[in-house]
């Protein structure tokens, strides 16, 4: 979820779905961020079981971005994911040294940097402070040249794959909204720019997001047993 209004549609979908999920107020989304909305977030981290604090972090893309109010935002969902032991899925588009800094001050148990296309300085960072780096639409452009050489050298084992549907479309299907069922070709293509088996590349990447978001075969057995079954499947 990106926003407090949204927590508990994203319950519900747990309820339908049995999928796992995770609670955040999201930078783009900061003009209906109110502090109250954080004491909702510290609620649903306490009582609901989520995976993670996300999506959170910063944008500064955005001409009119309220840097300000993202930054203390972040810090407070960076103290709540570090009181409750949660991992952080973060958003930094044009934000990695800003994110890295706050990183640095309020350490968290790890995460997903999502989308990542930041330099391999940057890369490195997120990596030694405990994070996986998102690859997904993005790296299927020929012309992201900086993104396909970050997929294909740095250490597998601190990669995940990832759609961000309906955004971040990819090279085959520019004009149409993106899909989950896409991360499998994702797979292959970082399977071909790394020249190694698919299989390997899918084993490693669900190794390293289950890593990433403390997920065991335990966890997601209660998940979907916990499932409402009165509710249809899809």
């Amino acid at each position: 979820a990106v926003a407090a209004r949204l927590f508990a549609a994203c319950l519900a979908m747990r309820a339908r779905y049995g999928c796992l999920i995770a609670f955040g107020l999201h930078p783009l989304y900061c003009a209906e961020h109110v502090d109250d909305h954080l004491t909702a977030l510290e609620t649903r981290l306490r009582q609901d079981q989520p995976v993670a604090v996300g999506e959170i972090g910063l944008d500064a893309w955005l001409p009119d971005a309220d840097l300000a109010r993202q930054e203390t935002l972040f810090v407070e969902q960076l103290k709540l994911a570090r009181r409750f032991d949660l991992p952080v899925i973060l958003h930094l588009r044009r934000a990695q040294d800003r994110v890295l800094k706050y990183l640095r001050q309020i350490p968290v148990a790890g995460g997903i940097a999502h989308a990542f296309n930041g330099s391999e300085q940057q890369a490195q960072a997120f990596i030694a402070l405990g994070f996986k780096l998102g690859f997904g639409g993005a790296m299927t452009y020929t012309g992201s040249q900086r993104i396909r050489r970050l997929a294909a050298t740095l250490p597998l084992d601190s990669l995940v794959l990832e759609t961000d549907a309906p955004d971040i479309r990819p090279a085959w299907a520019s004009d149409v909204p993106n899909q989950p069922a896409n991360l499998a070709r994702f797979a292959a293509e970082l399977a071909s720019l790394r020249q190694l088996p698919l299989a390997e590349v899918c084993r490693q990447t669900t190794a390293n997001a289950r890593q990433a978001l403390a997920i065991n075969d335990t966890s997601l057995g209660q998940l979907h047993a916990a499932r409402d079954p009165q509710l249809p499947y899809a």
